[in-house]
């Protein structure tokens, strides 16, 4: 096996012998590209040294036997002697997913060949520096397998060098060119030490942004080797000429296309000729710009990044995504005449999704047809009576014998077929939407009408929230719960109070099938896997007693209290759906207190127009409820088979399960057998985890291109108005359910998205801040029934907003603004007067003749 051979003997598919930079370097010099040249001290001489040790101590004082030492230092007698570039090249580096860029050493301008075979004994020993192995656990790479070669160049004592993007690595254009560049070595600007030039280029090497550099520090070569560091002079003008950018252009486009993917490069100039001494693929790109979204992609987009909070596995994508709520919506909208909506929305790269691009709808020819099919579903299927269906009762049938059955007991062929079970549960809910939605959007549309003719439109919202539906059935059983620790410290007692512990236990009975992050992905936790959320939920809820209750009609609270004390349970919807009511100061009262609504058949065509509107709403809160009810059994389906792989040796812990495809998973016909699919998908999901993890700080979509920002004024912070009026009080960003017991009564809630899980909190918050989602979203929906103001799609809230920063949150002009006078009185007690600011001063009362409510707080 080589020790030592020059860089044209290899290519990028010699990363076991070569490392990482070898690999690339010498796929650049056999294709004809400008690189110094030098040659590799392979991973086989490495191996040969390490003899087993992992050190970086050992490394320092090994001997090299004389057959390695006589091969290093002759290759350095055939590069001519003199100065040269001596770089590490680990097998686990300059890979997609990873570019481990500065974890290992390099060193600049050695001189002599006791000195190159020492800076490669020190090369070999950074394999082992704390900050690299760090890295590589970060990154989940196997120490036992990472080896590392060494690259030797002659050195280009530079007049400007420094490093280019083949793709902009802020905004993921893959049309343009990004280069820094700056006076002397190019190590000032890997390394940080300067502030270089910055130039953007389009693909023929046209400037089209140019940033001056500051020159802070120049690095160069000294004659008897090493380097030193010099005082700049910030007033040299631009470190490159005209013709040595356009030529980086095009070196960079065609490595781009050598590759396949995007490059990270770095290059030297000097006496006129540019010289390439390092390529990598790019890591943490974002996706490509979208471009000019239409408004219907816009709202599209905000609907998926409201239910994409987070990036979706492999597993997602072939299980819960195309057969959960997301798929039921396609599937609905296709019923409907519209294609395209919720379908091929996400792109994978590497087996990893990396891009979300929202699509325009397609009408089909059908579409002409469709009123007549709406009216007559309409007409059949009434959204009050949807659970006496008998394909719901069937539903919940199947449902609680596929829960019941063993999983742990089955054999392999069995448990493989679960999953897909578990998926086929769901298709009766998806039918049922269909059949009911029709029913739903015509009563909330008669209504809608009926209102605006009597000039009560802004009544319409107000006149949803007396709707009895299961999440305001959670909801209430929270309270009560919250309401037992309040009174008897349960949530600070150890043991628990088996009282209050059994109550618990019922909760998460009926409740734990809800999602706690997302409806449409599969591998977040439920309610019931994560119980640690929901009691978190109940101490923020304990920690002050409940304001007063959002605007809401008598009738609907009364029902709210007899079905909790009836305990209504995942058998049947909630009773008492839709049920209208003249509970004195409800929108209801006010709509009927209309001259032309005071007595005979109007008044009560109305009454029942707002039951039915009332309940569908109902159902389209109630029919996503029982609609995650197979959730569960997939997750500890998949959970279970990935604890076989992990015994099987494929995976180290059950939850990598989720890097791999259903079909994947599938494809295993036997764990007893040792056979190359295993090998297979053992390699796989580590190459996923390692892109994956390569990805956790990018965004699937810029949310700019969603929620365009607009000019404010002083608001620190817009987005689209969601909920009435204006509340003050200190800031507290919560980035995910972990996080909810970190809340404090009076607390201006900001968060990246919601979903139900949420809405506990509301009745706490001062008022609502949201990343994503619109006026349409649950969180706003639920706002407006708490009467708390809510600005939803501001696109970066929570990067912007600090905790303990006191705002004003105005709903109605969709703003965010320092507070000044009455802020600052809240922020002298956080949860305390700020809570007092909202629900003391904040009212809702009509203050026209339309019937129209405000919120506001004190000043």
């Amino acid at each position: 096996m080589k020790l030592v051979a020059p860089l044209n003997a290899f290519g990028r598919g010699d990363l076991a012998l070569a490392g990482g930079k070898g690999a690339n370097l010498g796929e650049l010099v056999k294709k004809g590209f400008p690189v110094p040249g030098g040659f590799v001290v392979t991973t086989a001489a490495y191996e040969l040294v390490a003899d087993g040790h992992d050190t970086s101590t050992y490394f320092e004082n090994v001997d090299i036997p004389p057959d390695l030492r006589e091969a290093i230092t002759g290759a350095y007698a055939e590069l001519g002697g003199g100065p040269v570039a001596v770089r590490s090249s680990a097998t686990a580096e300059d890979l997609p997913g990873a570019a481990f860029a500065g974890q290992q050493d390099t060193y600049l301008n050695i001189v002599g060949a006791e000195a190159v075979v020492d800076a490669v004994r020190r090369c070999w020993g950074s394999l082992w520096t704390e900050r690299a192995v760090a890295y590589r656990e970060k990154r989940g790479v196997d120490a036992a397998e990472v080896r590392i070669a060494v690259v030797v160049q002659r050195m280009v004592q530079s007049e400007a060098a420094g490093v280019l993007f083949t793709a902009n690595p802020v905004t993921g254009d893959r049309t343009q060119i990004v280069v820094d560049a700056s006076s002397g070595l190019g190590e000032a600007v890997v390394s940080g030490l300067v502030t270089p030039d910055h130039y953007v280029l389009d693909a023929s090497g046209r400037i089209t942004s140019f940033t001056p550099g500051r020159r802070e520090v120049v690095i160069r070569g000294t004659a008897g080797g090493g380097v030193v560091h010099e005082t700049g002079d910030p007033t040299a003008g631009e470190a490159l000429p005209r013709a040595a950018l356009a030529e980086l252009a095009r070196l960079a486009s065609e490595v781009a296309v050598r590759f396949g993917r995007p490059q990270d490069i770095e290059w030297a100039y000097a006496g006129g000729r540019v010289s390439l001494v390092q390529a990598r693929p790019m890591t943490a790109l974002p996706p490509p710009p979208v471009g000019s979204l239409n408004p219907v992609q816009r709202k599209v987009g905000s609907v998926l990044l409201e239910y994409l909070p987070v990036r979706p596995y492999p597993i997602d994508m072939t299980t819960w995504l195309p057969y959960g709520p997301a798929g039921m919506m396609a599937k609905v909208a296709a019923a409907f005449g519209i294609k395209g909506v919720f379908e091929d929305f996400l792109q994978e790269e590497d087996g990893v999704v990396y891009r979300l691009v929202p699509r325009s709808p397609r009408v089909t020819a059908g579409l002409l047809a469709i009123p007549f099919r709406l009216v007559r579903r309409a007409r059949r299927y009434d959204p009050a009576r949807w659970t006496e269906d008998p394909r719901f009762q069937t539903f919940l049938a199947a449902n609680r014998e596929l829960a019941a059955r063993d999983l742990a007991s089955m054999p392999w062929p069995e448990l493989i077929r679960v999953p897909r079970q578990a998926l086929d549960l769901v298709r009766p809910v998806t039918d049922l939407r269909t059949d009911y939605l029709p029913g739903t959007g015509l009563a909330l549309l008669r209504l809608l009408v009926a209102v605006k003719l009597l000039r009560r439109g802004a009544l319409f919202g107000e006149l949803m929230t007396g709707a009895r539906t299961r999440t305001s059935d959670a909801n209430q059983a929270l309270e009560e719960l919250a309401e037992e620790a309040r009174a008897t410290g349960a949530l600070d007692a150890d043991p628990m109070p088996s009282g209050f512990a059994a109550k618990l236990r019922d909760f998460l009975a009926e409740y734990g099938h809800r999602e706690t992050v997302t409806p449409i992905l599969a591998t977040p936790p439920t309610w019931g896997e994560a119980p640690e959320i929901v009691l978190g939920t109940i101490r923020v809820l304990a920690s002050k007693p409940p304001s007063p209750a959002p605007a809401a009609d008598g009738a609907a609270a009364e029902a709210r209290a007899s079905g909790a004390a009836a305990g209504v349970g995942v058998g049947g919807a909630a009773a008492g759906a839709g049920k209208a009511t003249l509970g004195a100061g409800g929108a209801f009262e006010r709509l009927l207190r209309h001259p032309l609504l005071r007595a005979g058949r109007r008044r009560a065509r109305v009454v029942r127009w707002v039951e039915a509107a009332r309940a569908g709403h109902a159902f389209r809160e109630d029919s996503h409820f029982y609609f995650t009810l197979p959730l569960p059994i997939l997750r500890r389906s998949l959970l279970e088979i990935g604890a076989r792989l992990r015994d099987a040796a494929v995976l180290q812990r059950p939850e990598d399960v989720f890097h791999l495809r259903l079909e994947e998973l599938e494809s295993i016909k036997d764990l007893a057998a040792s056979d190359e699919c295993l090998d297979g998908l053992r390699a796989v999901v580590q190459q996923r985890a390692a892109k994956r993890e390569e990805l956790s700080g990018v965004r699937l979509i810029d949310p700019r291109a969603i929620f365009p920002v607009r000019d404010a004024g002083d608001a620190i912070v817009t987005g689209t108005p969601a909920g009435g009026g204006s509340a003050t009080g200190p800031v507290k960003v919560i980035r995910d359910p972990a996080e909810f017991g970190g809340l404090t009564s009076g607390d201006v809630l900001v968060c990246p998205y919601t979903n139900p899980s949420w809405t506990p909190l509301f009745q706490r918050a001062a008022a609502v801040v949201v990343d994503t989602g619109s006026a349409a979203s649950h969180a706003a929906i639920v706002a407006r029934e708490y009467g708390i103001p809510a600005v939803m799609g501001t696109a970066g809230g929570t990067s912007t907003l600090v905790d303990g920063q006191v705002v004003t949150v105005d709903g109605d002009a969709g703003t965010v603004v320092i507070a000044h006078s009455s802020g600052d009185a809240a922020a002298s007690d956080p949860g305390g007067d700020a809570a007092a600011a909202v629900s003391d001063g904040g009212v809702v009362a009509p203050v026209s003749d339309d019937g129209a409510g405000t919120v506001t707080a004190a000043s």
